[in-house]
């Protein structure tokens, strides 16, 4: 199963890493048409140990997928594995 990000919910403020900040993601299973809410640690390990599929559309069209990754400190967090300098993940628009 696959599932498309459409919008992320994070935290104000100044994060070391700005994926920190990220709380929770809403995505869509564009093949069956459901929507739902995922915290960014469930994201991460459900694409890590339950080999999950997650991307977004980044402005020009293009389908990033998500990988998973690891603060030093041990935080999960997810990231889109595109070496674009700018991580489209990031500018998705905020979650009502």
């Amino acid at each position: 199963m696959a599932v498309r990000i459409i919008c992320i919910k994070k935290e104000d403020g100044i994060f070391d890493n700005p994926y920190l900040a990220i709380d929770y993601l809403e995505w869509i299973n564009e093949r069956i048409n459901v929507k739902g809410i995922t915290d960014r640690t469930k994201i991460y390990d459900w694409i890590k140990e339950e080999s999950g599929e997650a991307y977004i559309i980044d402005q020009y069209g293009n389908k990033l997928g998500l990988i998973p990754a690891v603060c030093p400190n041990g935080n999960k967090y997810v990231k889109t594995a595109s070496n674009e300098a700018v991580d489209y993940l990031l500018q998705l628009p905020n979650c009502d």
